[in-house]
């Protein structure tokens, strides 16, 4: 089983309740916005922002 992409079109971001990019190859949710990344962990996205990685900054 995979993370299924269809359920981007109802996930947002818990911080801006903005939209998520999906990083298959890190297996992770991105806010662009505020520079998170939800991990997805067993195919279930964990949006709790205490266990979001920051990203660095562009």
């Amino acid at each position: 089983m995979a993370f299924d992409t269809k359920l981007m079109e109802i996930l947002a971001c818990p911080v801006c309740k903005g939209k998520l990019d999906y990083d298959k190859e890190q297996q992770e949710l991105i806010c662009n916005f505020d520079r998170l990344a939800y991990a997805i962990e067993e195919d279930i996205p964990v949006l709790l922002e205490a266990e979001a990685r920051k990203l660095a900054s562009s």
